[in-house]
């Protein structure tokens, strides 16, 4: 993997990954998954700290690995530039602002929470969410054959159908993956 990392300033990157983060966290409603077109924006297009193709890469496995999607992203960005004490930078700003609001609504507005008003607010936010969970997807597909296009969606497919968990192909995808690198994908002459 060759990763381009570009400090704006090496003095405060660490400045930089928190208030990256903290953006990140305070605008970003949805999911972990609506988050990942903000962070991909942020740290391919503006900070220039990963080329696309080695993001999409880490994405996949923070994806793979067990806990929120946004907090594993900041975790492998934070990693990948400033070792722990950057991923810690980076998880503390993209947790603080989702749980200061948290608290907030928790304390100062639980009585509100059916209020017609409140409920269509959230049922006109539900679609903007949709659409940032599907832009990172459609984005990692551009790079896509057809046949891993075809093999996606009927994955996606069965899991939904048949209820199988995707742990199951995560581990089978690795698998071929991993046979694909070693026996059947040619290797360099030297």
């Amino acid at each position: 993997m060759n990763t381009r990392i570009t400090y704006n300033n090496e003095k405060y990157i660490l400045g930089q990954l928190f208030w990256s983060f903290f953006k990140i966290g305070a605008f970003t409603f949805g999911s972990g998954y609506a988050m990942i077109p903000m962070i991909e924006k942020e740290v391919i297009d503006r900070k220039k700290w990963f080329e696309k193709d080695d993001f999409y890469n880490q994405l996949t496995l923070a994806q793979s690995a067990p806990g929120p999607i946004a907090l594993n992203t900041a975790v492998f960005v934070g990693y990948k530039l400033k070792g722990w004490i950057g991923s810690l930078i980076s998880v503390l700003g993209v947790v603080i602002p989702s749980f200061t609001i948290l608290l907030l609504v928790a304390v100062y507005l639980a009585g509100y929470k059916d209020l017609p008003e409140v409920e269509s607010a959230f049922k006109g936010i539900r679609p903007a969410v949709i659409a940032l969970i599907c832009v990172p997807c459609i984005r990692m597909m551009k790079n896509f054959s057809i046949w891993k296009i075809a093999v996606a969606v009927s994955i996606a497919i069965i899991i939904w159908q048949l209820g199988i968990s995707p742990i199951y192909f995560l581990i089978l995808g690795a698998a071929a993956g991993i046979i694909y690198t070693f026996y059947a994908k040619p290797k360099p002459k030297s």
